[in-house]
């Protein structure tokens, strides 16, 4: 079960990883040019919403089919992303991760069925046409399935996580956030849930722990300085520079495929995060409004005042953990090379290289 979990998080991975430049693109304009970032540029923040809505799911969709059947596949998975897109307002990384390798993999189907049957010099014309027609039954598809279905488990997510602060179990929601994290809904679970949940919260106190629970930076920068120092390829490789676009630069999706690429991971984050959290709720921590983007920068700017050591002593908290968990997770269950070469990953996903 360990290496069938591994092999799938691996291909995940692969959609992914290899458009880490594009989301440390966005990450750049993100941090740089929203109205509270580093040099806030009204025009140059138009950028973020398209980009993280439209570019970056497509990406991951046409990685998707290309691991699958090449450029056609590729190009079939980006279009029925697209359905996905149109068909929520969630940013769909998840609807990109679904429908690209179906799609790829229904195309090569079709081709497999096609291609004999084919007279010579129409290959072009029922190639494109073969295409065009799978890729706008697909692109409805996603539109009306899986679209809604992304915002479904998204909502379900965000309902477990108030019900477990509603229970008084605020430290455990980790085990909830963070899965939801690596899986990229972690704007609508943040946006959605916690905010207006911290902005109840904050009306007497003036701080809320619900601002701290999705953003804080500590456990994904243990997570990162883990794979620096104790893993190893790619992943190890782009450490440092995904360490300065998470920390510093407050974009949290960077660190999302290291997770995916090794799920066992996933324990190293909900050490960081739940040990976190308990000594913020111990402590009566909080900050005065999410966070944005999750940067040490932003959590310095939000935490009110005479509260700066309680906050960032959890932040250190969360590093502290989820690097020791992880270097440890690191070495006793080593990421296997094809996991981190991207495109050799889908020949060890039952069904999809067949």
């Amino acid at each position: 079960m360990k290496e069938n979990i591994q092999k799938w998080g691996g291909f995940m991975a692969g959609m992914v990883i290899p458009n880490i430049g594009a989301i440390i693109a966005w990450g750049l304009i993100t941090a740089f040019f929203i109205p509270t970032g580093w040099i806030p540029n009204e025009g140059f923040a138009k950028l973020v919403g398209p980009m993280i809505v439209y570019l970056l799911p497509i990406l991951i969709g046409y990685m998707g089919g290309k691991l699958v059947y090449g450029h056609r596949g590729g190009v079939i998975g980006a279009v029925a992303t697209m359905g996905a897109v149109v068909g929520s307002d969630v940013p769909q990384f998840l609807g990109g991760m679904i429908m690209g390798p179906i799609s790829g993999w229904l195309l090569k189907k079709l081709d497999e069925v096609l291609e004999p049957r084919t007279p010579v010099g129409f290959e072009l014309l029922v190639n494109n046409f073969g295409l065009g027609i799978l890729g706008m039954i697909l692109t409805l598809v996603a539109q009306v399935a899986v679209a809604p279905f992304v915002t479904g488990v998204s909502g379900a997510a965000g309902a477990l996580v108030q019900g477990l602060i509603d229970a008084g179990l605020l430290p455990l929601v980790d085990l909830i956030i963070e899965p939801a994290k690596i899986l990229f809904l972690n704007n609508a679970l943040n946006i959605g849930v916690l905010a207006p949940l911290g902005a109840a919260a904050s009306q007497t106190t003036g701080r809320a722990i619900h601002f701290m629970l999705e953003s804080n930076p500590g456990p994904g920068l243990g997570l990162l300085l883990a794979y620096w120092f104790a893993g190893k390829g790619m992943l190890k490789d782009s450490a440092p520079a995904s360490i300065i676009i998470h920390f510093f630069g407050g974009i949290h999706e960077i660190y999302f495929p290291y997770v995916l690429a090794h799920p066992i991971m996933l324990l190293a984050m909900y050490a960081g995060g739940i040990l976190a959290d308990t000594w913020w709720m111990i402590t009566g921590a909080g900050l005065v409004a999410t966070p944005s983007p999750g940067s040490i920068f932003a959590y310095i700017a939000m935490t009110p005042r005479d509260w700066h050591f309680q906050v960032l002593v959890g932040v250190l908290i969360g590093a502290v953990a989820s690097f020791l968990v992880g270097t440890v997770l690191l070495r006793s269950f080593p990421v296997k090379e094809e996991v981190t070469q991207g495109e050799e990953a889908v020949a060890s996903v039952p069904g999809l290289a067949a």
